[in-house]
């Protein structure tokens, strides 16, 4: 295999192969990127056992073949090479030289034989959405997923399609993220966990162009996303999600609606307060056109009062405040709304769109 790339390209390429590159495994192979050069592309492969990507390299095949490189230390090489052109090529021993300008590195490269690319994907079921919407959604909502594995379905997001209608849900036990799109077209009926990493890789990689449209594939045991120069694989999630509609309430007997930078900053300077692992609540005190935030914690206290749009019962209520704020966060909006009914009931926030619901359990503050 002989080939010809500019080095940003090819960097470019390698940044995107990495991140289904594992940090730790007892497989060499999967340690690997595959630089493959047949029938005129030259591709980049990378495969972890339960997500693969293939991202297509702007380059010159001067030889066809195929060779796999470590990973880690392929990336670093074609980073710390001076700019302009680069040639790599490998011989029958998978000995792989790497030449740009006027240095030149000999490595040990590795058969591809046992080196598993992209697996085949069924087509039948899918939806097209821009590369904005699908990373906006995921920022939106993958903050409410588990970071621990003990219950699977908390650490993958729910993908429903309906008509023209796409339903993103993500939720950990004491929050939920609930996103809503509608999408340029009806597809049909389907829904899939897709692993919270996955999404997490895969908004690392989107541009987020508006113009740019992202086809993305549903199978039973699989999702496949489809873009510019990159395919990108995943295992899903299996088992029955949680009944979301059932955990959805529209009653409430508490609305305030607030500036939503002005409590985002209010939250934030609270949070100030908080150690690492700290479990202290942050306390609303809720009465006509006021809202008093506190915050009491071994290394002081906080009060701060927020004006605020009330209709309802005045209403004392505690938060985690790394919750409040992860919401805060992510909304766009000049305003929020949030709904409550007691101290000891969900509350959530929405938009009078339906867009967007985060619903957040309230921690005792006595």
């Amino acid at each position: 295999m002989k080939i010809y790339c500019e080095k940003d390209n090819l960097l470019k390429g390698v940044n995107i192969a990495l991140r289904a590159v594992p940090s730790k495994t007892t497989m060499a192979i999967m340690e690997c990127i595959m630089i493959c050069a047949e029938d005129g592309r030259i591709t980049l492969t990378s495969n972890d056992g339960s997500m693969a990507i293939e991202t297509l390299v702007e380059g010159t095949i001067e030889e066809r073949g195929s060779v796999a490189v470590e990973a880690r230390q392929f990336s670093e090489i074609i980073r710390k090479m001076p700019d302009g052109g680069v040639s790599i090529s490998s011989d029958y021993d998978q000995n792989v030289k790497i030449n740009c300008g006027k240095a030149k590195f000999d490595i040990s490269g590795r058969e591809t034989d046992d080196f598993t690319g992209i697996p085949s994907v069924n087509k039948n079921h899918y939806f097209s959405i821009s590369q904005f919407s699908l990373k906006e959604v995921v920022r939106q909502t993958s903050f409410s997923l588990s970071v621990n594995d003990y219950n699977q379905l908390f650490c993958g997001e729910l993908f429903e399609i309906k008509g023209s209608k796409l339903r993103v849900v993500a939720l950990d036990g004491q929050r939920m993220a609930i996103r809503k799109i509608e999408l340029g077209d009806t597809y049909d009926d389907c829904s899939v966990i897709i692993p919270g990493k996955t999404l997490t890789e895969l908004s690392k990689i989107l541009t987020g162009d508006t113009e740019d449209e992202v086809i993305v594939y549903m199978t039973k045991n699989s999702v496949l996303f489809e873009f510019e120069n990159t395919t990108m694989f995943s295992r899903l999630i299996e088992g029955k999600f949680f009944d979301i509609d059932n955990m959805i309430s529209s009653d409430y007997s508490v609305k305030v609606t607030v500036d939503k930078k002005e409590f985002y900053s209010s939250i934030d300077r609270a949070t100030l307060l908080l150690k690492e692992n700290d479990k202290k609540p942050l306390v609303l005190d809720i009465k006509d056109g006021n809202m008093n935030l506190s915050i009491k914690t071994v290394m002081g206290s906080m009060q701060e009062d927020i004006e605020i749009e009330k209709t309802g019962n005045d209403l004392r209520i505690g938060f985690n405040p790394p919750f409040l704020k992860d919401v805060m966060n992510v909304i766009d909006d000049e305003n929020v709304s949030i709904y409550m009914s007691t101290s000891r009931v969900p509350a959530f926030i929405k938009d009078d769109d339906d867009t967007y619901l985060y619903i957040i359990l309230p921690v005792n503050f006595i």
